[in-house]
């Protein structure tokens, strides 16, 4: 475990653990992120528990978390990132301090991984946020009135090839595999066909 007593590593595995973090708030779903982010906080907790840090660098990174949701909230409002990664960049260079009164953290390292993490956590939220204010790009009562085919002999039930999907379908009157079918209206996710 002494590796994580390294700051440079022990920095990187804050930061690692901080993107997996965020990217199981927002991307839940298997697991393997939020482990991944218990593991890395787990590790990044031993190392700033055994390395003497700075608080105010501590607080200086927390801080730079608001210009960075700011920055988030709204797509134009990008110049929010530019004091978010400033904050982030000066806090990571003096988040840990030796005796001997040098950076424990090397700063071209410490600016590097600051930027690219604002950076690409920055557009992976402004995408999950456009993703979860788009409307439905289907609109399904789009099928009424389109041209199929029938993929199987249909009658109570039966599948058709309609808009470049299959769909479960069904028709009052027998129509054979490999037949013309209109689509008359929409029941849930089954169509209504007829021959054409």
């Amino acid at each position: 475990m002494n590796i994580f007593l390294d700051p440079n590593v022990a920095y990187l595995v804050l930061v690692v653990g901080f993107v997996l973090g965020v990217l199981a708030l927002l991307t839940p779903g298997t697991g393997l992120l939020e482990i991944g982010t218990l593991l890395a906080m787990f590790l990044a907790g031993y190392s700033i528990y055994n390395l003497p840090i700075n608080t105010w660098a501590l607080i200086l990174l927390v801080v730079g978390v608001v210009p960075f949701l700011l920055a988030l909230r709204k797509s134009k409002q990008w110049y929010w990132l530019i004091p978010a990664i400033l904050s982030l960049i000066v806090g990571s260079i003096f988040l840990f301090k030796l005796d001997s009164g040098a950076l424990a953290i090397n700063p071209f390292l410490a600016s590097l991984v600051s930027i690219l993490a604002t950076v690409f956590l920055w557009f992976v939220g402004r995408k999950t946020i456009e993703a979860m204010k788009a409307r439905p790009t289907q609109d399904l009562s789009r099928l009424i009135g389109m041209i199929g085919e029938a993929r199987t002999d249909i009658a109570m039930d039966g599948t058709v090839y309609v808009g470049g999907e299959e769909w479960s379908a069904r028709s009052e009157k027998k129509i054979k595999s490999g037949s013309q079918v209109k689509v008359l209206k929409r029941d849930g996710l089954v169509l209504l066909v007829e021959s054409v």
